[in-house]
């Protein structure tokens, strides 16, 4: 099956997609004659110039991102004979809810924000959901419409507390770019030869942990978390962890690590522990072929007060 390329590009209205595309495909770098299927889920002021590209193999459909079947999607890959996507996405609808309906062969090669830095915060304070959802996705966030010298600060955290390895690049009025540099301290000390995380961190070290386990193999840690089972692994494993609140009440989940201890089945589901264990980087089910943690409990205390608050935060 031939893959397609997919490039997403997602932001709210008037955040500057358009004109970004606009200048990617005028880019002979970018468009080199591949043909190209241009799908627009929201529709702006800008308007897309065909005269200015390079090559005029780019095929545009304006569709709504509601009601988009996967049969249509493939259909004008078919009629176009796209050899790639590029998407610019309806920033009031979840990304996610798109992704389920591309078609097998489309491959998400790159996914951008663009946001307005007059307006993003106003967005995040009455729609935190839609923009923690486009944030924890994509590779890299535009912030535009800066002035020069304007405090970037609120932005970094923003983007931080959604997606601790996306790029953030800062657009300025005067034409200017950069790139942020600021490097964000762990609120724990990952060298310790215990690492002890509290409370207020759990969320942090749980993402960190999950997507850099690596960095914490043969490492050990403590911390206070909930006894969940597991229900392929019943034997020696149980999985201590805690609810976890990534934008709003609605995406609370619980984030747990799988955890080998010979003592699992006397715990009691739900109940307060507190937790030594060491963690190593392997394959388990739960990571579908992926590197993840795994913990061996060297010490598994029962009765822990829970903790306050028990739903932990970024």
């Amino acid at each position: 099956m031939q893959q397609i390329p997919v490039y997403v590009f997602t932001g709210f209205l008037d955040s500057g997609k358009t004109k970004f595309i606009q200048e990617t495909l005028e880019d002979p770098r970018f468009n080199a004659g591949e043909r190209t299927l241009l799908l627009v889920f929201e529709e702006g002021e800008e308007e897309y110039d065909f005269s200015a590209y390079p090559h005029q193999n780019v095929y545009l459909e304006v569709l709504d991102q509601q009601t988009v079947t996967t049969k249509e999607l493939q259909a004008l890959a078919k009629k176009y004979k796209a050899q790639r996507v590029v998407a610019e996405l309806n920033g009031m609808q979840l990304v996610g809810d798109l992704y389920m309906r591309f078609p097998e062969e489309w491959v998400v090669a790159q996914e951008v924000m663009f946001a307005d830095s007059t307006t993003i915060m106003a967005y995040n304070a009455n729609m935190r959901n839609l923009v923690m959802d486009k944030l924890v996705g994509a590779q890299m966030v535009v912030y535009n419409r800066l002035k020069p010298g304007a405090d970037t600060t609120e932005l970094h955290k923003l983007s931080r507390a959604a997606n601790r390895k996306i790029d953030i690049l800062y657009d300025y009025v005067d034409g200017t770019t950069a790139f942020d540099d600021v490097v964000d301290p762990l609120p724990f000390d990952i060298n310790a030869s215990v690492i002890e995380i509290k409370d207020a961190d759990y969320a942090l070290w749980y993402r960190d942990v999950t997507e850099e386990p690596q960095k914490y193999d043969g490492k050990t840690v403590h911390f206070k978390a909930q006894v969940a089972m597991l229900r392929r692994e019943k034997n020696n494993m149980f999985a201590p962890g805690r609810f976890v609140m990534t934008c709003c009440v609605d995406d609370i989940e619980f984030c747990g690590i799988p955890c080998r201890y010979d003592k699992s089945r006397e715990l009691e589901s739900r109940s307060w522990v507190t937790v030594t264990a060491k963690v190593t980087a392997e394959n388990h089910s739960l990571y579908k072929g992926e590197l993840g943690p795994v913990l061996t409990a060297l010490a598994v205390v029962t009765g822990a007060e829970p903790a306050n608050p028990d739903v932990a935060t970024f």
